[in-house]
């Protein structure tokens, strides 16, 4: 955690849907997107003390692409100063992933990170299966530090769009079971192409949303559409609470501007915002 600040920052992005040439359906360079994610976060000052990037990180049938995600993963750590983990989706190659860093002998684990535990999960299939949840039960048998992070693709919850609703984590009750009681500070997820925030059993879910396309949320009850919005999510820990809060990584044409002060003016001249 950092010292300055008091919290222990992640940056969270999802669903990149790198491909090996070209743009996915002519606009998105999901590669390209990984690196803007630094570049903004530095420009603006963000400190993460971790990345976190929950699946979906290629396109299906693009198992090629693996090489340029590792590539800007490196680079994406470099420009924010922190390490960068991934799991697996279910657009995700298993056999391919295993040449990015962290996944050579298998496509979950734990790392330490400023006394968190980040747990990754291999969701690629849509459950997580028994063996899996035996392993975490093992892992978070003993509380950590500052508590763990779960990160998974597929979430434990549904999605609020008809189109979605069933797409969550086949078996979400058998994980929900395994963190019940356990040191989760909250559980990190995406799929979905749209932010979500929820609570299970006392515990924060915060679906990410994407880096490739954002869901057209209106499409209908039998549609699925995507719109030209990148986005990603920066998730704050402290002793007391969690909050996330996703962000655009697109810098539309601002409607006002005007310098930030620190003091306060005196009520009679405060400014009054309707």
């Amino acid at each position: 955690m950092s010292s300055a600040t008091g919290r222990f920052t992640v940056l969270h992005i999802s669903d990149v849907h790198a491909t090996e040439e070209g743009l996915l359906y002519g606009t998105v360079d999901g590669v390209g997107r990984l690196e803007r994610v630094g570049e903004y976060a530095h420009s603006v000052g963000m400190t993460p003390e971790a990345v976190v990037v929950t699946g979906d990180l290629v396109q299906r049938g693009h198992p090629g692409a693996y090489r340029s995600v590792s590539r800007a993963c490196a680079r994406l750590a470099e420009i924010v100063g922190a390490p960068v983990f991934t799991v697996l989706g279910n657009h995700d190659d298993p056999v391919a992933a295993a040449a990015l860093p962290g996944h050579g002998e298998r496509h979950y684990g734990v790392e330490h990170v400023e006394g968190y535990r980040i747990v990754r999960l291999d969701s690629s299939t849509g459950s997580l299966g028994p063996a899996q949840l035996a392993w975490l039960a093992d892992a978070l048998r003993e509380p950590h530090e500052a508590g763990s992070i779960i990160a998974l693709h597929h979430a434990p919850v549904e999605s609020p769009l008809p189109s979605l609703s069933k797409q969550g984590l086949a078996d979400a009750p058998e994980l929900l079971s395994v963190l019940e009681g356990s040191d989760t500070r909250a559980i990190l997820a995406g799929h979905f192409h749209h932010s979500l925030a929820a609570s299970l059993g006392g515990i924060p879910v915060f679906v990410g949303p994407s880096l490739a396309y954002h869901q057209v949320m209106d499409a209908g009850p039998d549609t699925v559409a995507g719109h030209d919005a990148p986005m990603f999510s920066l998730v704050q820990f402290t002793a007391h609470g969690v909050s996330a809060a996703a962000i655009g990584l697109q810098s539309p044409q601002p409607i006002f501007s005007r310098p930030l002060t620190h003091r306060s003016a005196p009520p009679e001249k405060a400014d009054h915002v309707s």
